[in-house]
């Protein structure tokens, strides 16, 4: 491991406290400093001065609640891997005042990285299941059902949220 010298640590402890990734860390320590270190280095450099990465507001969440692009609108739509229904198990992740809520289960459906279920502001019930390729499928509670342009945009910020945030 590379030890910095006391400038130099408390110009990476700006750095990060000014909301710089890792990456843009990585770069700057490379420009600044010389120092060609790998991602993972400087996962642990970060960790070693004891910092904590500043979480920026994501502003996909905007974008996708104003503009759902065209695969926001195929995505959960045309799903090739079957999902189970949400198991008694599952834990609830995220729901907020549009009323679309993910959960994923606590039990894996077959052939799936890993599942859940959502709830729509309709109150339509669907699951979906996400693949080891990163596909995702989705089970509607009907067949033909849509859910809403507003609701799909939402469901994949949840999703995306839900799924950091459990560690995927």
């Amino acid at each position: 491991m590379t030890n910095l010298n006391a400038q130099q640590s408390a110009k990476v402890s700006s750095w990060v406290a000014g909301g710089a990734t890792l990456a843009e860390v990585q770069a700057r320590l490379t420009t600044e400093f010389g120092l060609h270190l790998t991602y993972m280095d400087v996962r642990f450099l970060v960790d070693d001065l004891d910092l904590s990465l500043v979480e920026k507001e994501e502003p996909k969440k905007e974008e996708a609640a104003s503009e759902p692009s065209a695969s926001a609108e195929s995505e959960p739509s045309g799903g090739s891997a079957p999902a189970a229904p949400a198991a008694s198990g599952a834990e609830p992740t995220s729901q907020a005042a549009s009323g679309v809520a993910i959960t994923i289960d606590a039990v894996i459906a077959p052939g799936a990285m890993v599942s859940g279920s959502v709830k729509f502001s309709d109150g339509a019930v669907g699951t979906w299941s996400l693949d080891q390729m990163g596909q995702l499928g989705f089970n509607p509670p009907t067949p033909g059902y849509r859910p809403s342009q507003a609701d799909v945009a939402d469901f994949q910020v949840k999703l995306d949220t839900a799924l950091r945030q459990a560690g995927y």
